[in-house]
Formats: C-alpha cells, sequence, structure tokens
C-alpha cells in the first residue's frame, strides 16, 4: 500500500495537482475566503464527473485522471468566485468534452481550461480573477521545478525573453521604470498554464517559436486593448500551431 503511494507521488501530474491544491488552500486562508475553496471544489467535482461520463461513452469504461483534477483547479483558480455557480460546471464542460472530440493526431488540440474559460466568458458573460497570479516568489520556484519536469525550458526561456523585450522597450517609451515589468506579468499563467504537456509542442524549436509567438500576441492584443484575456487568447491560437510545429526538424544537438 504504502510502495503504492510512493509512487504515486512520483508522479508529475500528481505533485502539480497536489501543489495546485495546497496553494489554494493557502491564498483561501490569507485571504479569509473559504468560497474560493468551494467553487474550486465544484469546478473539480465537475471535471471528474464529466471526463467519467466521456470515457464512459468512448470506452465503454469509467475513468478520471489527474488531467481532469488539474483543469478544475485551474478554473478555479482563473475565473472569479464571486458568478453564478453554474458558470463553473459549463467551464468544466467545455472543457473536457475539447479533450475528447476536438484532436489532431490523438491528442487534444486546445489547453483545456484555457477554451472552457474563454467560452464561458465570450458567450456567458464570465469574469475572471487569476488568483494568486502575482505571488511570483511562490509560483516561481515550485514553477520551474514543473518545468523542468515537463521538460517546456525552451518554451519558458523564449516566451520570458520576447515578454520582457517587448514590454521593456513599452517601458522605456512612457518612461517607466523597467522593474515594475516584473509587477505585472501573470505569473500562474507562465508557471501553470504556459507548459500545458499535452498542447504545447516537443520539440525544441517547436518550443521556442510556441513561447515567443505567445508572449508576442500577448503584447500585441494588450497593446489592441482587447476586451478578453490576452493570455488566454494569445494561448488558444498558439495552441492550433502545435500540430505544424511539431513537424519541424529537430534541432542537431539537441534533445527534445
Amino acid at each position: 500500500m504504502m510502495k503504492r503511494i510512493l509512487q504515486k507521488l512520483r508522479s508529475v501530474k500528481i505533485q502539480f495537482a497536489a501543489f495546485l491544491v495546497l496553494f489554494a488552500v493557502y491564498l483561501a486562508w490569507k485571504d479569509e475566503e473559504p468560497v474560493f475553496l468551494l467553487v474550486m471544489l465544484l469546478a473539480i467535482a465537475s471535471c471528474l464527473l464529466f471526463e467519467a461520463v466521456f470515457s464512459y461513452w468512448r470506452e465503454k469504461k469509467w475513468d478520471i485522471s489527474s488531467s481532469a483534477w488539474i483543469t478544475g483547479c485551474i478554473l478555479g483558480y482563473v475565473l472569479s468566485a464571486d458568478q453564478p455557480w453554474w458558470i463553473f460546471p459549463v467551464a468544466a464542460f467545455l472543457a473536457i468534452v475539447s479533450k475528447f472530440l476536438i484532436r489532431v493526431n490523438k491528442k487534444h488540440l486546445f489547453n483545456p481550461a484555457a477554451l472552457g474559460t474563454f467560452l464561458v466568458i465570450a458567450f456567458l458573460g464570465a469574469t475572471t480573477q487569476w488568483r494568486g497570479t502575482y505571488l511570483w516568489y511562490i509560483l516561481a520556484p515550485f514553477g520551474f521545478y514543473f518545468v523542468y519536469k515537463f521538460r517546456k525550458l525552451e518554451l519558458l526561456a523564449s516566451y520570458g525573453v520576447v515578454a520582457l523585450a517587448l514590454f521593456a522597450a513599452r517601458a522605456l517609451s512612457q518612461k517607466v521604470p523597467l522593474w515594475d515589468i516584473f509587477g505585472y506579468l501573470s505569473y500562474f499563467f507562465i508557471f501553470i498554464m504556459l507548459i500545458e504537456p499535452k498542447t504545447t509542442p516537443v520539440k525544441p524549436l517547436g518550443k521556442m517559436i510556441f513561447g515567443a509567438g505567445v508572449a508576442a500576441l500577448i503584447f500585441i492584443l494588450t497593446e489592441a486593448g482587447v476586451q478578453f484575456d490576452a493570455e488566454l487568447g494569445a494561448l488558444l491560437i498558439f495552441n492550433l500551431t502545435v500540430p505544424l510545429l511539431n513537424k519541424l526538424p529537430a534541432l542537431k544537438g539537441v534533445k527534445s
């Protein structure tokens, strides 16, 4: 029994899910807002239920995964807690159904949590909060660990270089201190959503293009004053490019 538990704990996805839960408990305690945990539990339960149903529909067996748990957690973090409760099950349904119905090369195309969130914003008027996203001193240390484990270092590096270059140029043009750039980066997006393994490229060159492209598009959308979360829009648009980016040749001497 203990051996089985230890094997489970070695799974990076289980560690990732555990971090999201513990971070949520900390935020709820710090902000004295237990309703945040309640809507997150609702989102998690909804994701697990819908994944079990769709698994049975497709494979004739009940199945749930840590990925569904992670999707529910992310929905709880990103969507505002102070809106109708039914927004969370609807977002969960849209996120999970996309995993089963929108697939290329036997993989789901879109980041489920990003798509579910974007759709309820666009069609149901939902709002986002990105809880804890500016707590870089917590997200960055754990985030770098998960980036390494998911093998997304090239993606993170290219995103960071392009994002900092573009926002630094804007800061200089507006005569704003460069240090201020780090104050409005969405660290939850960077270290939790951007590095999702299944919907990002697997080859180093593809990862670099993906990361740089998402950063550039976020900057463009932000400057254009879009009415939705620029991070979600940029991520979903570049999710569409992943099948093509995975066909790019491997860089010589660089392992995926």
